[in-house]
């Protein structure tokens, strides 16, 4: 082994991996959550991940429920705000072409008993949380191998070993897929049942100096008709940089690259499209933007009898929901609960393993459905008006995030209730989109919403 900081990695021609109870596939925010709670818990953990120095990270405006889990990190808010970090968001803020806005902020009876909710949430700069999450996540004691796994062994349902790209075969008692949505290694070797939301969407951001100081996440939608909504954001991701990205349906990317127009040309027409963002497109930023492309999706029965699949490999939150972080910070803890519960057990018990994939199943139902019925597709949003419109997927959103924040549902009945009540949503999401959806669609409500 060679040593960096407090870090331990494996040099690839080690082969010695007898010592180590639970192997976690990925090391992103997800991976390395689990790592550090099943560390802490007195497990021997290997994090596997490949050189990552350059992977463009994802999810700088947080929800509302996320500043508390990564407290239990270690990461508390004031932290992050003073080492400069991240910086405060107090609300959201939807912007239309046509010049109409409307400002969503918590009510104040949140923060009062018995919620208690803080009202206040960050945006972060990704890479400087993940570089600080690292270090905990090596001083706690956690190993690192910086490889890529490329097989899984398994026995029926059981996975055996996992080998690496550097010829490592690595067995341990529990298993741990937080790969991304990319990769999913164990949802595709046991074909698990996946549910996808919505088209396949590219985002393309960059980074700007930012113009002025700024508390909240700015939505630039275009959306002002009976089609599929794109939309800009803006997000202050430490006190001298803004985060600037644009998001729209693949095939409408595809069709503006037929003809002709680069990435780079694309994303600062869009950015003109708004004028204070056009102002910064003009600057002497010439590099290429920042592209990923992504379908939302969850994974059904995400477990097995020695391993656990979490963060984008079990589901992935579409952006506009602010709901990833907080997604894969619950998931990591709440997986290294189960291990760390039965850890002298032969296998995983089948219920508790269970009722979390049911609860990662239901959460990201009800954020990718809501998000794509409500917001982004045009039948509900072109009756109403986009504004109102996002008044009836945001109150929802935030309100589910603080409930399961409060009741933590783990047993059956809670898991059953809080599931029958997704389920409830969801229907009458449904139901007012089948509605109107059948009726002739309405003239834009945008400017006089």
């Amino acid at each position: 082994m060679r040593y960096t900081g407090n870090c331990r990695h494996i040099l690839l021609m080690t082969n010695n991996f007898s010592q180590i109870d639970v192997t976690v596939v990925g090391g992103g925010l997800a991976g390395m959550a689990a790592a550090f709670h099943l560390a802490k818990g007195g497990l021997r953990v290997l994090c596997i991940e490949p050189e990552s120095e350059n992977r463009d990270a994802v999810g700088e405006s947080l929800d509302w429920s996320a500043p508390e889990l990564l407290a239990d990190l270690g990461l508390p808010m004031d932290h992050l705000l003073s080492e400069g970090m991240a910086t405060y968001k107090k609300h959201v803020i939807l912007r239309l072409r046509s010049g109409a806005t409307e400002n969503y902020v918590p009510s104040d009876w949140l923060a009062r008993p018995p919620f208690n909710v803080e009202l206040r949430t960050l945006h972060v700069d990704r890479e400087r949380l993940d570089a600080a999450l690292r270090e905990i996540v090596c001083a706690a004691g956690v190993t690192w191998l910086r490889d890529k796994v490329i097989r899984v062994e398994r026995m029926e349902k059981t996975i055996t070993s996992v080998v690496t790209q550097g010829g490592i075969e690595i067995s341990s008692r529990w298993f741990v897929d937080a790969a991304g949505s990319g990769t999913s290694l164990f949802p595709r070797l046991f074909d698990l049942p996946v549910y996808e939301f919505g088209p396949k969407k590219v985002a393309m951001w960059d980074y700007f100096p930012a113009p002025e100081p700024l508390e909240g996440t700015t939505v630039n939608a275009d959306c002002e008709g009976p089609f599929y909504m794109s939309w800009v954001w803006q997000i202050p991701i430490n006190p001298e940089t803004i985060s600037v990205g644009y998001i729209a349906a693949g095939e409408t990317v595809g069709e503006k690259r037929k003809q002709g127009m680069s990435l780079h040309e694309i994303f600062r027409e869009q950015m003109g499209n708004f004028a204070e963002l056009g102002r910064l497109a003009q600057s002497s930023n010439v590099n290429p933007p920042h592209t990923t492309s992504f379908r939302c999706r969850a994974y059904g029965k995400t477990n097995g009898p020695n391993w656990l699949v979490i963060g984008e490999s079990a589901a992935m939150v579409d952006p506009m929901t602010s709901n990833g972080v907080t997604a894969a910070l619950r998931h990591a803890e709440e997986a290294s609960r189960i291990i760390l519960r039965n850890r002298s057990r032969r296998i995983l018990p089948w219920l508790p393993r269970s009722l979390y994939s049911r609860r990662v199943l239901y959460i990201a139902k009800f954020f990718n459905s809501g998000i794509e019925k409500v917001v982004y597709d045009w039948p509900i949003r072109n009756r109403i008006g986009p504004l109102r419109a996002g008044d009836v997927y945001t109150i929802p959103a935030w309100s589910i995030n603080n409930i399961y924040s409060r009741i933590r549902p783990r047993g059956i009945i809670s898991t059953f209730l809080f599931g029958m009540f997704l389920a409830t949503l969801r229907f009458a999401i449904n139901l007012c989109y089948w509605y109107c959806s059948r009726m002739r669609p309405s003239a834009p409500a945008c400017a006089t919403s």
